[in-house]
């Protein structure tokens, strides 16, 4: 069994990002314990075949964060919480090293700070490593897992499991994309299917098109993550081990290895819906004269700071109307959303 490990551990790819030293981590005593995992999902198209429906290199230039979340699990294991982050969130993008997604290297050459960019920026131009430097700065949590996922290999982690089950309200159908799923209820999506489930930006029925995609996003991230918890797929040497192959072809990491994700999927799968929190970063919901979401600061600090002392979550655990002032659509708050899968 220990060899297995090693051989999946030496398949995942690393990539330098984390700084658990940093000057911007608050309340360090109160967070020991804590797993906090930074979850990107980038855009770029290297090695994407044409036809796959995400673009190619050709057609998207570059690589830009499509998805940022944090993952945090206290020290008592007794909830999770997950928070996203609009890809077009307006922030000082703090300075930082150029970074070289198709090498996944960094320069000398020192991109300075800049006022009034989209979040997704930080990663195009510094990296995991700037995403994780803004993210802390922000939050004062420390990132303690940085996993990367590319959606050009996304399509084959979710076949290699079989697909993978969730519950949707209504038909979801895009304008761009064309109809991911044609009824409401329980549905379980092929790899295409999931691909277009978790970019889909213009969804018939949705009020804001980045906060649907988000909750879209944060479901799916659970469920996949159940699904790998299932006796389906770890009592089935084949389907874990094409898993394990597609994801490692897929991702990039820092202090990241099996053990960690089955920590945080055991985790998502242990607890009770309640216990699991579904957040976006509060917002004015609206974009302003740049396109860009505006971070609600005050807000933003009262739930990153319930987080590290595992406190009542505001608009959560308290009652509170957690829509005020976000996106209007009750976006900024979300409990359960995990797929019954893997029972």
């Amino acid at each position: 069994a220990w060899g297995m490990k090693e051989w999946y551990d030496s398949k995942f790819t690393e990539v330098a990002a984390l700084d658990e030293e940093s000057k911007d981590i608050k309340h360090k005593a109160a967070q020991v314990g804590d797993e906090n995992f930074l979850i990107l999902g980038s855009d770029s198209r290297v090695g994407a075949p044409k036809g796959a429906g995400i673009g190619t290199e050709e057609t998207v230039k570059g690589a830009r964060s499509d998805t940022i979340m944090i993952a945090h699990l206290p020290k008592e294991r007794d909830r999770a919480v997950l928070v996203s982050f609009p890809r077009d969130l307006e922030i000082t993008r703090p300075e930082c090293h150029r970074w070289n997604y198709k090498t996944g290297e960094y320069s000398d050459e020192v991109v300075p700070e800049t006022p009034q960019v989209k979040l997704n920026t930080a990663y195009a131009e510094g990296g995991p490593r700037c995403v994780i430097k803004w993210v802390q700065k922000m939050t004062g949590m420390r990132m303690t897992r940085f996993v990367g996922i590319d959606f050009a290999g996304f399509k084959e982690m979710v076949d290699a499991v079989g697909g993978v089950q969730v519950k949707v309200d209504t038909p979801i159908v895009d304008s761009i994309l064309g109809t991911v799923v044609d009824k409401p209820g329980l549905v379980t999506l092929t790899g295409d299917q999931a691909l277009s489930f978790v970019r889909a930006r213009h969804v018939e029925g949705d009020p804001t098109s980045d906060y649907g995609r988000i909750k879209r996003q944060q479901q799916f991230i659970a469920a996949l993550l159940t699904k790998t918890m299932s006796r389906d797929v770890l009592l089935d040497p084949d389907k874990l081990t094409s898993f394990v192959n597609a994801f490692a072809d897929a991702t990039f990491g820092d202090n990241i290895g099996v053990d960690q994700l089955l920590e945080l999927a055991q985790s998502l799968k242990g607890l009770d819906t309640d216990s699991v929190v579904f957040l976006t970063v509060p917002t004015t919901g609206y974009a302003n004269e740049r396109g860009n979401e505006v971070l609600l600061e005050d807000r933003a600090q009262e739930l990153f700071s319930a987080i590290i002392h595992n406190e009542p979550i505001p608009g959560v655990d308290t009652g509170e109307d957690a829509s005020h002032d976000t996106s209007g659509d009750d976006s900024s708050t979300d409990q359960g959303g995990t797929s019954p899968e893997g029972q």
